[in-house]
């Protein structure tokens, strides 16, 4: 198991491999403590307008739908808006939950996104900021490649729905 994790944080002894049946995990001999490996939580938030679907190219150089981490102490709908404030200069209304998904494109970090839709009256203010190096639309039929698996779902299931009416 590769696992950062090397000492248990309550007693400092070392963890060993324990198979609890369903996985093998690391558990403290001493105090029974176990180590539990859970998704971090992210967020984002589709921006659609007459140009097209507004993507962000990010610092190392893929696009993607504008998102973020959810922080410890925060909802996920307050992350949704600090990220896209920050992502995207804009002043936004959130909407539903449109897709939820497991990732697993990362092998040292599984995480679960939460997609949602959103209403912004005024685009004019739009600039990329935060992990964003751009900030732009495309139209439908000239979507750039895309860095995470789970936004190319999105989209597809964005572009069937736009057809649709």
């Amino acid at each position: 198991m590769n696992d950062p994790f090397k000492h248990c944080p309550e007693c400092s002894e070392a963890l060993v491999n324990f198979d609890d049946g369903e996985r093998l995990r690391l558990r403290c001999p001493q105090c029974g403590w176990i180590r539990y490996r859970n998704p971090a939580v992210g967020v984002a938030v589709i921006l659609i307008n007459d140009e097209g679907l507004w993507l962000g190219k990010r610092r190392n150089g893929g696009w993607c739908i504008p998102c973020g981490y959810v922080e410890w102490d925060e909802s996920i709908e307050h992350a949704a808006l600090r990220e896209a404030s920050e992502e995207t200069g804009l002043d936004l209304k959130l909407g539903d939950v449109f897709a939820v998904h497991s990732n697993f494109h990362d092998p040292k970090r599984h995480t679960v996104g939460i997609w949602y839709t959103t209403k912004v009256e005024d685009f004019s203010k739009a600039n990329a900021g935060g992990d964003l190096i751009e900030l732009r639309p495309f139209p439908w039929d000239q979507l750039p490649n895309l860095i995470f698996p789970t936004d190319r779902e999105v989209v597809r299931k964005l572009h069937k729905k736009s057809l649709e009416g």
